[in-house]
């Protein structure tokens, strides 16, 4: 069982086609088909942007992934989103990221906030876009996405070489102008050619648009201060009853439900 975020079975990435199981039978299609013209779905249905980025692993920052965060803003100072390997239709849901004001942020415990990273690099450097919204409607919401907070469970290190889900979360950081924060140019280009974008471009033209927070804190982005990230260990404890008798204490000889 891998019991770290840390752990490294694979060392090359796979991809949608590479997730073990049968092809979709009728009757999966039929289910699918007849349930999604019965529920209305109202949760997904508030899903409403995509953006594309990219996200670093805070144990091992010389690994860093393309993400496509599916958002749905629950006010103005609390985002929360789906990420997605792709935005294809068999695209594999690979974690999820929750994005906040700087308000909310300088309101968490300090060891809280060790764990959230800031959003204004990436979206200054363009490297934070809309696909398929103009540059000039982007930056309407851009302007206070700058000033955001976001924490993102990877919960399926596909890079690694992971057909399935493995493992504990891993704690993701987001891209910065400094090693090993720098997206290398190789990954840029390649995602400007899919979307026929210039990265560099955006970025000229969010310059003086785009402002950031008046001040970073110290603890977002903490590799950047200490030079150190974080993973996840699994440790097993006893069952917690809510009671003062463990679990492990009860009669063994009790029938399983």
């Amino acid at each position: 069982m891998t019991t770290t975020s840390e752990s490294n079975p694979g060392v090359m990435p796979t991809t949608a086609e590479d997730v073990p199981g049968g092809a979709k039978t009728l009757t999966s299609k039929v289910v699918g088909a007849a349930a999604g013209m019965v529920q209305d779905l109202t949760p997904v249905k508030q899903f409403q942007e995509h953006v594309c980025t990219w996200a670093i692993f805070s144990h091992d920052m010389s690994r860093k992934i393309e993400t496509h965060h599916h958002v749905a803003r629950l006010n103005e100072d609390f985002c929360q989103c789906a990420v997605y390997d792709s935005d294809e239709s068999n695209a594999r849901l690979i974690g999820v990221e929750y994005v906040i004001s700087e308000k909310l942020f300088e309101s968490l415990p300090d060891e809280e906030k060790q764990l959230w990273h800031s959003h204004f690099y990436e979206i200054k450097e363009g490297l934070w876009f809309n696909p398929g919204v103009p540059e000039l409607v982007q930056q309407q919401e851009l302007k206070s996405l700058a000033k955001t907070y976001g924490k993102f469970w990877c919960t399926w290190q596909f890079d690694r070489g992971d057909r399935l889900p493995l493992g504990p979360p891993a704690l993701m950081m987001s891209p910065q102008q400094v090693e090993p924060g720098r997206i290398p140019d190789e990954m840029v280009k390649t995602r400007d050619a899919k979307y026929d974008i210039s990265t560099s471009n955006r970025a000229v033209k969010r310059e003086t648009s785009i402002e950031g927070p008046a001040s970073f804190h110290p603890l977002s982005d903490r590799w950047m201060t200490t030079g150190k990230g974080w993973a996840v260990d699994l440790k097993e404890v006893p069952i917690a009853l809510g009671g003062s008798t463990p679990l492990a204490t009860l009669d063994a000889a009790q029938p399983h439900p």
